[in-house]
């Protein structure tokens, strides 16, 4: 790889700053409901301990309007941290005004700042706030992917007053498999879309097209493209802007000879809930006023399971429906078993298809879960991302 990574850093006794993604979701109570972030982030954490670094913890949580706010502190995942380390994690109130506290870290010790949105000058890159982050250290690790692609004053700015500045292990295992693994990926490769919007995925789309040999459309997006075609959709999520970019994309795909499939049939309610009537209708004979479609139909789930089945290279991103309900899982979860018990490299990225895989305890039998929403699409649209441009060359 082109930057420097962490398995290449002497850190004994030097002060090492490293951004990691604790942007933990919080009860009422102030307690963490779901710990996988910084348990990701424990590898290259014992890394640096165990190669005696200084270490101090900085990240974001939530979206504090750039000044203290209590509901968004860092202090449970201080709490947390300390007891997967099995060892005394030390908090400090204010990410910049720490000093005496990192000074007075020993080879081995670690400290959790607070959260660096607490500060306008984070999300602006304040070079200033960048400085005063910086503090003593001379190295700066960066493994928060989820906020790579922002060019904020502890993911860009910091790497400006530091010798060094290197990827942790997750940040380098995402460029792994979806830069590296890309680059040539093995045929069939399927692109399974699907989520809400055309919008939000029409450059993944555009871009994925020059390599993939099938696409899949579920989830809302689908609709759109259904009535682009002239399709009824009855009370369905549309773009109704969208309707010509959709036939823009279906041009392409046929020019680039890209197969690209889109739901034949559909289950659909009256109701946005769960336990109600459902009834599966075909594309051709329409969704009634007043119906909508909430998961790809029975047909449509067959063929996306060949063809995951048959996939040797599969990026999934977006759900097939309302997966949360038990009446519109049907889809993402056969499609999810399908492309966990197929023999191709599978990755899945966005938060929701994430969240699907964990629910149906597939976690282990994908290759790879990307932990970044905006991040692994911008690395997948084939852009470069600051957070990572910012590191140092290897």
């Amino acid at each position: 790889m082109s930057k420097l990574s962490i398995r290449d850093l002497d850190v004994s006794g030097k002060s090492v700053l490293m951004r990691v993604d604790f942007n933990v979701p919080l009860n009422d109570a102030g307690e963490i409901t779901d710990d996988t972030r910084i348990v990701a982030a424990l590898p290259s954490i014992k890394h640096l301990l165990d190669g005696g670094a200084k270490l101090s913890l900085c990240s974001h949580l939530g979206r504090p309007k750039g000044e203290p706010d209590p509901k968004f502190s860092l202090r449970p995942a201080a709490v947390r941290l300390g007891e997967l380390l099995g060892k005394e994690v030390a908090f400090a109130d204010d990410c910049v005004a720490a000093a005496d506290q990192r000074a007075a870290l020993a080879e081995g010790d670690v400290i959790l700042l607070e959260n660096t949105r607490f500060h306008v000058g984070e999300k602006k890159n304040d070079p200033e706030f960048a400085k005063a982050l910086t503090g003593d250290a001379e190295v700066f690790v960066n493994d928060a992917f989820g906020t790579a692609h922002r060019a904020h004053g502890s993911t860009e700015g910091v790497t400006h007053y530091v010798s060094q500045s290197a990827m942790g292990f997750l940040i380098e295992r995402e460029l792994e498999f979806l830069c590296e693994k890309l680059e040539s990926p093995e045929s069939p490769f399927l692109v399974i879309m699907g989520g809400a919007k055309v919008s939000d995925k029409i450059e993944v789309i555009t871009a994925l097209l020059e390599k993939a040999d099938t696409f899949i459309i579920g989830g809302a997006m689908a609709y759109t493209f259904s009535k682009a075609q002239g399709y009824d959709v009855g009370s369905s999520l549309v773009e109704e802007d969208k309707l010509d970019l959709a036939l823009d994309i279906l041009r392409l795909a046929k020019e680039k000879n890209t197969r690209f499939l889109l739901p034949v049939d559909h289950c659909v309610s009256q109701e946005f809930k769960d336990g109600v009537e459902t009834r599966n209708v075909t594309v051709e004979d329409g969704i009634e006023d007043g119906w909508m479609g909430l998961d790809i139909g029975s047909a449509s789930i067959e063929t996306f399971v060949a063809e995951a089945l048959n996939a040797k290279t599969i990026v999934w991103n977006g759900p097939m429906g309302v997966f949360e309900m038990a009446s519109y899982e049907a889809g993402t979860k056969s499609l999810a078993l399908a492309v966990a018990k197929s023999d191709a490299l599978s990755i899945v990225g966005g938060g929701d298809s994430v969240t699907a895989v964990k629910k149906y305890g597939l976690g282990e039998d994908v290759s790879f879960i990307s932990t970044g929403g905006g991040a692994s699409l911008e690395l997948l649209e084939g852009k470069e991302l600051p957070g990572v441009a910012a590191l140092s060359e290897s």
